[in-house]
């Protein structure tokens, strides 16, 4: 059985498109219990890893989900408003119990003077799993790139004391393609290692996840995508990350 990584993932154990990614990471994911989601949550049982130093890791990160946390369940009530419906239209359907992961990644100062490309770069392009993203990322390093609907990649050029948010899949099944999922990859060609702090808020882990009728209605009436079981989907994808470990 492949379980998903806590704690330390060391550089070149992250997959993306069946090629190794270049940076290293902790990875904190939501805490399961025993048996909570049957067969399908087995992978992903447990608690979290921490290490005896720095001894504060465990309280400050654990406070600092807790605030993304909360700024990311206001930021979809505001996704919820602007589609027209009520402010609490993810919690009381498929967000009332949402799982998270955190990843501290660390991407290290280019080997190579060559320009990398998508091919050769520090992770590989890609849509998130979830709702939204949020990335906390280095004032002075501009590694991350996302790609517009023409299919140009442009930077995205950090902001001092902000966040970036990112799209995901579920946004773009549940609002029936209303949100697209933010295509992006990372390619550190500065001469700095790059750092940041990436905060995934998803569904519930056994939510069905389908567009929601006011979306529906909104894009001519039809749905466009079938329904998705979040857990099937995560632990689908996370074996196409970690499978060959």
């Amino acid at each position: 059985m492949i379980v998903l990584s806590r704690g330390y993932q060391k550089l070149g154990e992250n997959v993306t498109k069946e090629k190794r990614d270049m940076h290293e990471a902790v990875n904190c994911l939501t805490p399961i219990a025993p048996g909570k989601y049957g067969d399908l949550g087995k992978t992903l049982e447990g608690d979290n890893l921490w290490p005896e130093y720095p001894s504060n890791l465990k309280v400050v990160l654990e406070n600092y989900i807790s605030l993304v946390k909360d700024l990311s369940r206001k930021i979809m009530r505001g996704i919820a408003l602007a589609l027209g419906g009520p402010a609490d239209a993810f919690e009381r359907g498929i967000a009332g119990d949402p799982y998270w992961a955190l990843r501290l990644v660390s991407y290290p100062v280019s080997s190579s003077d060559e320009k990398r490309t998508d091919d050769t770069g520090m992770m590989g392009s890609h849509t998130d799993y979830g709702l939204v993203t949020l990335v906390n990322q280095d004032d002075d390093i501009c590694a991350l790139e996302v790609q517009n609907r023409s299919g140009v990649w442009i930077r995205a050029n950090p902001i001092p004391e902000t966040f970036l948010c990112n799209i995901g899949d579920m946004l773009q099944v549940w609002s029936n393609g209303i949100y697209q999922p933010t295509v992006h990859r990372v390619i550190n060609s500065s001469h700095q290692r790059r750092v940041s702090a990436v905060f995934f808020y998803e569904t519930d882990f056994d939510a069905a996840v389908e567009p929601v009728e006011l979306c529906v209605e909104k894009t001519g009436g039809v749905a466009k995508y079938d329904k998705v079981v979040y857990g099937e989907r995560l632990v689908r994808k996370a074996f196409c990350c970690f499978g060959h470990l």
